[in-house]
């Protein structure tokens, strides 16, 4: 029993490890921080000047906290998603499915540096806020703050998975992210308030990570403790564990499919 723990931690690790660097192992090194810090630069700008614009400059820390929070979607959806369709890609998808190792640790595995890369991605937001547009974080507790993000970047995270799988099965996967990721601007919160949405709108808001993390980033940086947004957490937990448990039950049948039809390809 302990025998086997100890190989699917060994497994785990090792994924986490090889598949974040074979995914960025055909980046530049400039093209990684362009896309880490300059992108969350401009789209914070862009919709922070946009917001104000529209409401007023007393409410840019709404746009600017909001922007800086979706920012985990980068990873979350789009590092996730490569992670696992880069194994239909580069022809390792056989090799996958054949294995006898644990399929959860495997899958899991995929995500878990994304977790880390998000939290990563929203620190560099707010820093940006704060050196540019005068984000005012002296009310602030940083362990609360960093355990939200936390679980935000966790449960968008099971969003990626979600997709990832669907990449398996899908010859344009980036269409579907873009798309994902550019309706996340509009329900989770980040640029719209929720209230102002359509009753269907908010439903969907409900229902997708960010949306929680969202606004529970902008009462912690308005002064609020941890225990005012504690169930706003935990509900962004459930969220993400749902997503997580949705993916890997696609994963599954996407694998059974390809043994059953012989393709081990999925499509």
């Amino acid at each position: 029993m302990l025998n086997t723990v100890l190989k699917n931690f060994r497994l785990f690790f090792q994924g986490v490890l090889l598949s974040y660097i074979a995914l960025f192992r055909w980046l530049q090194p400039m093209i990684y921080l362009a896309t880490k810090i300059v992108g969350p630069l401009f789209q914070m700008l862009f919709f922070t000047f946009l917001g104000m614009f529209a409401t007023g400059q007393e409410n840019a820390h709404f746009y600017i906290i909001g922007n800086a929070v979706q920012v985990t979607a980068l990873s979350g959806i789009f590092g996730v998603t490569l992670s696992i369709t880069g194994d239909r890609w580069e022809g390792t998808l056989p090799y996958l499915f054949g294995t006898p190792a644990n399929r959860l640790t495997l899958f899991l595995g995929r995500a878990f540096m994304h977790v880390i890369d998000g939290m990563l991605g929203v620190v560099i937001g707010l820093t940006w806020g704060v050196l540019l547009l005068n984000l005012d974080l002296s009310n602030t507790n940083p362990a609360s703050l960093g355990l939200t993000i936390f679980i935000t970047s966790f449960s968008t995270v099971g969003m990626g998975l979600v997709l990832g799988c669907l990449g398996l099965i899908t010859r344009n996967v980036m269409f579907i992210n873009n798309t994902v990721y550019f309706l996340l601007l509009i329900f989770s919160g980040a640029n719209i308030p929720i209230t102002s949405l359509p009753g269907w709108m908010q439903t969907i808001s409900h229902g997708i990570p960010l949306t929680r993390g969202i606004a529970a980033a902008r009462e912690i940086i308005a002064g609020e403790n941890f225990s005012s947004i504690a169930p706003l957490m935990r509900e962004e937990i459930l969220i993400g564990l749902i997503y997580i448990f949705l993916g890997y039950m696609l994963f599954r049948w996407f694998e059974s499919q390809a043994k059953r039809r012989g393709t081990l390809e999925v499509i």
